[in-house]
């Protein structure tokens, strides 16, 4: 991978860790120990070490229950606050790290910066689903988010320019769709 796909990659991940810090590590962890898609190199590598991806498995299936449940995924938020920028620094600097030319001190502040920034957004924007729907919504969120994480995570490392753009795109539907909304709720208040 060179220097620019490895790069947008990583930006795609660790975006992708902002919506579920666990999807995108499991993704990166199972394609580098059962494919040629994506190496890792030392000491990244261990996310594809089978006790490893046991581990972050069964905390992504708790995640995937638990993001599910009104009140409960309100705790997974507040959990993500420092959950989700970890799982990104790590995934920036493991798809950089065999690049060799980004400063891993770079790359950690870039992920922890890019799923932060997304976790929050997404963190700010539940309760207002959670507020208007009675929490009806927060599994259909919830389960947007994860498919979005997932599909987010594939294309970064199959077609890291289309994770970019999708990532692009997604933030602009977001904002529009917040500020379309904003007013409203300050009219109703």
């Amino acid at each position: 991978m060179d220097v620019i796909s490895s790069i947008l990659s990583a930006f795609g991940l660790s975006t992708a860790a902002g919506l579920n810090a666990y999807i995108p590590l499991l993704v990166v962890g199972l394609l580098d120990r059962y494919t040629n898609l994506i190496n890792l190199s030392a000491p990244y590598d261990t996310i594809s070490n089978p006790w490893v991806l046991l581990v972050i498995a069964v905390l992504a299936l708790i995640d995937l229950v638990g993001d599910k449940i009104p009140a409960v995924d309100h705790v997974f938020h507040a959990a993500g606050v420092v959950i989700n920028p970890v799982a990104g620094a790590i995934l920036f600097m493991a798809t950089t790290g065999s690049a060799g030319d980004v400063n891993p001190v770079f790359a950690a502040i870039c992920g922890l910066l890019l799923a932060g920034v997304t976790h929050g957004a997404r963190a700010t924007i539940r309760p207002i689903a959670t507020a208007t729907t009675a929490g009806f919504a927060n599994p259909v969120v919830s389960t947007v988010e994860d498919v979005t994480s997932f599909t987010i995570s594939l294309l970064a490392i199959l077609v890291p320019v289309l994770a970019v753009i999708l990532i692009i795109a997604f933030a602009v539907a977001v904002f529009l769709f917040v500020r379309r909304l904003w007013p409203k709720r300050a009219e109703a208040r």
